[in-house]
């Protein structure tokens, strides 16, 4: 592939970021150097790698970088999201793969849904969907895995939730989902065509029914300026698109926050402490160690020259978050966790048109998950603090499990009251 201008660094074989018994310490080997530098993604196809905070910020805000991987012959934007053939359409036509104007009419019609205040609404329900997983939990004196127990149940059950799936239906939901995470591809397969059954169904019913409140009946009903609103197919693309992305990324933030504070002492103390420093903290945590490490790919409509790099037009560029959030140009001693930064400006969640859409929600399930299991364990621990913490390997930021020992819950700890799903 031609190069003008790339900087002569030997390029990074992405595989051994991705797939490193530690990708921290692979990640932070490209702190500090060239901000855009070649590099192969896992299939061995050459792109630029965006490292740098300031430079990550102008490829995620320039016009001049498209979503939509039609805009290049370089990449196979299917096989590149990594995801099985049957949602590929659904993500590929979704509201992250998309351009102005088209993704500029979905973000209007999707936008409030989504909002902070909105989403605040729903805060009563998630804590008592939190608080029945713990009492579910409640007594067991051995070792329990977290993230199986509360990460991952959570934003399934929230997001069914949102969108008003019956109760008697919930356990499938979850089964697909997770379905969607294994390692046999037949699994997968078989599961993510269950589940877009099923949502196209659900759909149809709302559109049949209407007066449901839940999100999906929002979305259904939402209109912009010019009273247009959106088309079943979008619809699904952004549900999917919810599900695949927002589902991972939550439970990440969950098992990856609790993580940090049962391996360091001071964090947990100091939270145990200062509970008001809680939402300070989601922020520490997403910005150390986020739920996703990378964005999804952007192509050149035309030359742009980032970081001193030209970069040629149709080339597919790759921005890390997890190197521009330890950028030391940005965040003193970036490498360590702190809740007492006054301006944390990370990029956890994207930056500009493509910012992601259900941020809000995950800060709040992330903030009531982990702030629920402090208060109800007061002597909660790691069950092995010995062993060093193993990440599943690929392009997810993902503990397989997070064995911990409850100790006695204590008594009289905060409780969610019912509330209307989707008030």
């Amino acid at each position: 592939m031609n190069r003008p201008g790339a900087p002569t660094a030997a390029e990074v074989e992405l595989a051994e970021v991705f797939f490193a018994d530690d990708r921290d310490a692979m990640f932070d080997r490209l702190v500090g150097g060239s901000p855009v530098r070649p590099a192969r993604y896992l299939d061995g196809t050459p792109i630029y790698l965006v490292t740098g905070y300031d430079e990550v910020r102008q490829v995620l805000a320039d016009p001049r970088f498209s979503n939509d991987g039609r805009n290049q012959s370089v990449l196979d934007p299917a096989s590149a999201a990594g995801f099985p053939a049957e949602i590929q359409p659904f993500l590929l036509n979704g509201p992250g793969c998309t351009d102005p104007p088209a993704h500029s009419r979905i973000r209007r019609l999707t936008s409030k849904t989504f909002s902070s205040r909105r989403v605040q609404w729903l805060r009563p329900r998630i804590e008592q969907i939190t608080d029945g997983l713990l009492r579910g939990i409640d007594g067991v004196e051995g070792e329990i895995d977290l993230v199986g127990a509360l990460a991952l149940p959570l934003p399934i059950m929230t997001i069914c939730e949102l969108l008003g799936v019956p109760a008697a239906d919930q356990s499938r939901w979850r089964r697909w989902v997770e379905g969607m995470n294994a390692a046999d591809r037949r699994t997968i397969a078989a599961s993510a065509r269950a589940l877009i059954g099923y949502v196209g169904e659900l759909i149809a019913e709302r559109r049949r029914g209407g007066g449901a409140d839940d999100l999906l009946s929002a979305l259904i009903t939402a209109q912009d300026d010019g009273e247009d609103t959106i088309t079943d197919e979008e619809l699904l693309s952004l549900i999917i698109a919810v599900l695949i992305a927002g589902h991972q990324t939550t439970v990440s933030l969950i098992s990856g926050g609790l993580l940090l504070l049962l391996t360091d002492s001071r964090l947990m103390g100091r939270l145990r402490a200062d509970p008001e420093c809680l939402p300070a903290a989601i922020e520490e945590f997403i910005r150390y160690r986020g739920p996703a490490d990378l964005a999804m790919f952007r192509y050149t409509l035309e030359p742009v020259r980032v970081g001193g790099v030209d970069i040629p037009a149709g080339q597919p560029v790759l921005c890390l978050y997890r190197t521009a959030n330890h950028d030391p140009r940005v965040f003193p001693d970036p490498h360590q966790v702190s809740f007492d930064r006054l301006d944390n400006p990370h990029l956890g969640f994207g930056h500009g048109l493509h910012y992601c859409l259900g941020a809000a929600l995950a800060r709040l399930e992330g903030e009531v998950a982990i702030g629920a299991v402090l208060d109800r364990y007061p002597e909660l621990a790691l069950a092995h603090p010995e062993r060093p913490p193993r990440w599943l390997p690929g392009l997810a930021r993902a503990l397989p499990a997070l064995p911990v020992i409850l100790g006695p819950s204590r008594p009289g700890s905060s409780r969610g009251q019912p509330a209307g799903p989707g008030r």
